[in-house]
């Protein structure tokens, strides 16, 4: 593909950003270990495809595998006759214009437009104005930061909920599941000060930070932080007493007024601690009632400016954007969820990792027996969430990066555990084994090359290893999928059933270097039609009917660069077989495979991704589509179809 189609659009740094990049990481080990302060902006209500959707490089709208729904793709979202697409924002609300009034985001219209993994009501739960998104010329400094640094595009608010829920994960790993400790949390309850006798009452990550010597602080304005500082509501916080250890009580460490002014102060003179959160006031939040993606990018980019007029701070600091949850809007990518829990008995998926935790199975708890807990949600799993924005700004990650690695709200502490050894136990097994710890967005050994923004975005290597072998039974009666994972991270694979798209998705949680094996009775004329959809891009479709009795399977060999295709024929006539690249880079193939024969075909890629479909002439029914990163441990490019980003209609 010619370098000038995959340019992305221009956007013009701003001097704090340009400040920014100037500054050199540092390096003194070459490791984790060099970073000395983290600072955390934790921002409002905005989904990944709402602000990049449409930019180039990263998985928005121009996916080319996106989730089939029963009237089409997730990409159009129906409402009876009422269709509607993702469209531009900003005739209606410009960047730089509050929308006014509160839209639907709590657990009951977020567990409602998920609809358990079928991605199709977003239009009825969330409004029209839920499927509006920006431009990437609409929030620039959004854009420029983005193009600057590194942006990851599989980072998930934890919960199908609103904002305190989500801000609990980020500042405690849970939202107490089980109710042991005034939990579950759904909605915004104890989003504020109160008595000590009420709340929240789990240990937090803050407490732990202070109990293992590592300093911390938060920056806000008490009198106007928009309740977004959860730890208001966790009754050891609502005490006044000292602590003996620390002559401080956790009420005056995380509930005082430090303003930015403050923020200012205090890495002038050196004192920035280890561990900072910030928490904006409300006309600069980006919440879409009271605040603006502008007026957001400004507050930001103040932060931002801060800490880079000091290059010793800088130096040694990674800052990290991200927003709470996605209010209203809309985001196209099935978020990884434990495997459903179908009424009918059918398979919903199976997990190779514990559960404990992850369905909303307690039937007490603050919004006990209230509207905000619908029975008809009962056993639903949390999250994770719909995609939000996470910007990782540092030294470290310079460049024009994007990270595709699945990550949550959690994945912020597990950087932190990381970092300083603290460990937090509140976070599940299953987060834990599906979402990262964030340090493969970095290059703390400043080997991935140089590191400058410029016309191709790259890809940070990650952890994956999939694979996904598709078979008939002997019985012609199931059709059944293994499922491996080789990397050295789990990962959830969502399987749609092409032929049943009004029942859940089935998800299958592999764990690091395990295997799952799952299958479909065949319908009417044995009919099947499976389409997998994984990290990273991988991707898998499986159909056919009787016909095909199992006579051709399609199977992908690992070699050293590039792909090696095996077509093997079970049966006893020879086959026909087309295969044809999806990437647009013209490679076709025709092969005669014998009665009971193989044969294979080498592909080299295109620009290390692939998007095969493999047909059979003499079987009208049969088909297979293989598209995935070739080696996604190395770093590389996005698929190059992501790499003119998506334009979006009026």
């Amino acid at each position: 593909m010619k370098e000038e189609s995959r340019a992305f659009i221009p956007g013009t740094p701003s001097p704090t950003i340009r400040r920014a990049l100037q500054i050199e990481p540092d390096r003194k080990t070459g490791t984790l270990a060099d970073v000395r302060h983290v600072v955390i902006l934790m921002q409002e209500n905005r989904s990944f495809d709402h602000y990049f959707g449409t930019l180039p490089g990263v998985r928005g709208f121009a996916d080319p595998h996106p989730a089939p729904t029963a009237t089409g793709t997730v990409m159009t979202q129906a409402d009876g006759e009422t269709r509607c697409s993702p469209y531009s924002l900003q005739a209606e609300y410009a960047s730089d214009i509050p929308v006014g009034y509160i839209t639907p985001h709590t657990w009951d219209d977020a567990q409602r437009a998920w609809n358990d993994g079928c991605m199709d009501q977003w239009l009825s739960a969330k409004s029209r104005l839920g499927m509006g998104a920006y431009r990437s010329a609409d929030v620039p400094f959004q854009t420029a930061l983005a193009n600057a640094f590194t942006l990851c595009d599989a980072y998930h608010c934890s919960m199908q909920a609103g904002t305190n829920p989500n801000r609990l994960f980020l500042w405690t790993g849970t939202n107490d599941p089980q109710g042991l400790a005034g939990g579950p949390a759904l909605v915004n309850t104890f989003d504020r000060l109160g008595p000590a006798d009420e709340g929240y009452a789990w240990t937090t990550y803050p407490e732990r930070l202070q109990a293992a010597g590592v300093d911390w602080r938060i920056y806000q304005d008490m009198a106007d932080n928009y309740n977004d500082n959860p730890l208001a509501g966790f009754r050891q916080y609502r005490e006044q007493q000292a602590d003996t250890a620390t002559g401080a009580s956790l009420r005056g460490r995380a509930l005082s007024t430090r303003t930015l002014d403050d923020l200012a102060r205090d890495v002038a003179d050196g004192a920035l601690p280890a561990v900072s959160w910030i928490i904006a006031p409300a006309a600069d939040s980006e919440h879409p009632e009271v605040s603006s993606p502008g007026r957001g990018a400004a507050y930001t980019e103040r932060v931002l400016d801060i800490l880079t007029r000091h290059p010793e701070t800088w130096s040694r600091c990674v800052f990290f954007v991200t927003y709470d949850e996605n209010d209203c809007f809309f985001d196209h990518m099935p978020p990884p969820a434990p495997p459903a829990r179908r009424s009918d008995g059918q398979s919903g998926g199976l997990s190779t990792v514990d559960l404990d935790g992850e369905y909303h199975d307690a039937r007490h708890g603050p919004s006990a027996s209230t509207p905000d807990d619908p029975p008809g949600l009962h056993g639903r799993g949390f999250g994770l969430g719909p995609r939000v924005p996470m910007l990782v700004v540092s030294p470290w990650s310079r460049g024009g990066w994007v990270n595709s690695q699945v990550f949550d709200h959690t994945s912020v502490i597990r950087f932190l555990e990381a970092r300083f050894g603290v460990a937090e136990p509140n976070i599940s097994p299953w987060r834990r084994a599906v979402a990262g710890d964030l340090t493969s967005a970095f290059d703390f050994a400043g080997d991935r090359g140089p590191h400058h923004p410029d016309s191709i975005r790259h890809a940070c290597p990650l952890p994956y290893a999939l694979e996904a072998v598709g078979r008939m039974t002997a019985d012609g009666e199931h059709y059944r999928l293994t499922l491996r994972n080789s990397g050295s991270a789990g990962a959830v694979l969502h399987v749609y059933d092409r032929h049943a798209l009004t029942q859940p998705p089935r998800r299958y949680t592999v764990g690091a270097g395990a295997r799952l094996d799952d299958g479909w009775r065949l319908g009417s004329g044995g009919a099947y039609d499976l389409w997998l959809l994984g990290p990273d891009g991988f991707h898998r479709q499986y159909r056919g009917d009787a016909q095909d009795a199992g006579v051709l399977e399609a199977q992908l060999v690992p070699v050293t660069s590039g792909l090696r295709l095996r077509l093997v024929n079970h049966g006893d006539t020879p086959q026909p077989v087309r295969v044809e690249s999806r990437m647009a880079d013209g490679w076709r193939a025709m092969a005669h495979v014998s009665a009971g024969g193989a044969v294979e075909l080498k592909y080299l890629g295109c620009e290390g991704w692939y998007d095969l479909e493999v047909v059979a002439p003499a079987l009208p029914a049969f088909g297979r589509r293989l598209a995935g990163r070739i080696d996604g441990g190395k770093p590389g490019v996005p698929d190059p179809r992501l790499c003119q980003g998506a334009a979006l209609p009026p």
